[in-house]
């Protein structure tokens, strides 16, 4: 889920609900009010989730719905604003700059559980972090694409989809704090969010908007209170939004973590504290049950990993560039040019088929398909999955390992449950897809991501790769 401001579809709908909030900002001195005219111009405007809206409310996945093509809907529309935003031309992606003081590592971390999202409706994965005073616990879907962590809140003045557990109730913490716009947290959301921060007339309190590529949105407080990582490691004061109108494809998770690389991240805002890094690892997404995965923020053993350098591009900092440079099925190179690589390549835990620009995917389609198609017969495409083979994932043994290398060597070693996904019983296909139109951009999605650990070593400006099985 990579925020967006005014991109595609959501171009004509975003002008117009700023036109209305800002107008709303000094007409009014009614929060209540000001929200429910934003939500009311939203349903006015014939542009607004229309592919997505149900019963006057966002498209929501829930357990039962959440099919494989379900998720592939949600990756499709995802992937292609994040292409929208990746393919703008004069970039110039080079080694990112470390940060300065106060980001150094330090030996000890926070790690907890990171669990598959299917058993609340998301195709990402998500873990349960403690709001407020005294605590309480919520299923937050883990975003590197993204940099403001917000939640759903009661009173929920507009609309709250329904979500695992109970709403966070501001009111019943005794260290919660709604922030003001004269705030310098207030002064950042627009690099956080890329949506200018709305001030209410009355209160000065400073409303928020997060707005993602695949059309959802969370509107409310920016707020701050007591982060609770364990019983033992909390943080005062964590920044964060509060979210009265919260819609789209969120599934039934409280609301985003942002890891991104941006000052409201949860990752910075931790960075004094653990240092600026952080590790996870991806558990199989096939299992609906809990357990196995895990995030950590920062205490990363270098020895552990193989590193390819940390890039940024100077219109997208908060992202997580690195360079691609060899695919190879089956210990042999797909053959292309380097030219071919030179692309700008993100990793990214909110997509979760690896994109490929289509020279780099025809080419690997066409190797895995030949190896392939000598012990198993093809199937029809499935969504975006246009490599298909009949037969489970259990019952195809012999796949091609795919190895995908980056600068410096490091690489992702893809047997099996990395490379094949089951769309249907009885059908399996390869977990890669081709960039649709003409954009030349490649993401390195979750499905690819599972049992590996990554790190992110912002500090050193590098991301490591480990295999270990979540261990």
């Amino acid at each position: 889920m990579i925020n967006l401001q005014h991109l595609a579809y959501l171009k004509g709908m975003m002008g117009l609900v700023w036109f209305v909030v800002l107008s709303l900002s000094i007409a009014t001195s009614s929060s209540q009010a000001k929200l429910k005219a934003y939500e009311q111009s939203i349903n006015q405007s014939s542009i607004h989730l229309n592919i997505y809206h149900v019963h006057g409310h966002g498209f929501s996945l829930t357990p039962n719905s959440s099919s494989l093509s379900d998720v592939l809907l949600h990756d499709e529309e995802h992937v292609k604003a994040l292409s929208y935003r990746l393919a703008k031309k004069g970039i110039g992606i080079g080694s990112v700059k470390p940060p300065k003081s106060g980001y150094h590592l330090k030996p000890n971390s926070a790690s907890f559980p990171l669990n598959p999202g299917l058993s609340i409706g998301s195709g990402n994965y998500y873990v349960k972090l403690g709001l407020g005073s005294p605590p309480k616990y919520y299923a937050m879907i883990l975003d590197t694409g993204s940099s403001l962590t917000w939640l759903q809140c009661q009173p929920c003045v507009i609309y709250c989809h329904a979500q695992a557990g109970p709403l966070f109730d501001p009111s019943v913490s005794k260290t919660y704090k709604r922030l003001s716009c004269g705030t310098a947290e207030c002064s950042r959301l627009k690099a956080a969010t890329l949506n200018d921060p709305v001030c209410e007339t009355d209160s000065k309190s400073c409303l928020y908007t997060a707005s993602y590529g695949d059309a959802s949105f969370s509107l409310g407080y920016l707020s701050q209170d007591l982060l609770t990582l364990t019983s033992s490691q909390t943080l005062p004061h964590f920044t964060y939004g509060c979210g009265q109108d919260n819609q789209g494809l969120f599934g039934r998770a409280a609301g985003i973590i942002g890891l991104a690389r941006d000052k409201l991240s949860m990752l910075a805002q931790l960075s004094t504290k653990y240092g600026y890094a952080f590790s996870y690892c991806l558990p199989s997404a096939n299992s609906r049950s809990s357990g196995g995965g895990f995030l950590s923020i920062g205490n990363i053993s270098p020895a552990a990993y193989k590193f390819t350098p940390m890039l940024t591009d100077s219109k997208n900092p908060s992202l997580y560039f690195l360079r691609l440079t060899t695919i190879a099925v089956s210990g042999r190179p797909l053959g292309l040019a380097a030219a071919n690589y030179r692309v700008p390549t993100i990793i990214d835990s909110g997509t979760v088929i690896t994109r490929l620009p289509m020279s780099i995917y025809a080419a690997l389609r066409e190797a895995f398909v030949k190896i392939m198609s000598t012990k198993y017969a093809k199937a029809p495409a499935y969504s975006t999955l246009d490599t298909c083979f009949k037969g489970s994932v259990k019952s195809i043994s012999a796949v091609p390992e795919i190895k995908m290398i980056f600068q410096g060597g490091a690489d992702l070693t893809l047997r099996a449950p990395n490379v094949l996904i089951e769309a249907d019983p009885g059908v399996t296909c390869l977990a890669f897809a081709g960039s649709s139109g003409t954009n030349q951009i490649a993401i390195i999605g979750n499905r690819q991501q599972q049992t590996y650990n990554i790190a992110y070593d912002v500090s050193a400006s590098r991301i490591g790769f480990a295999p270990g099985s979540c261990h």
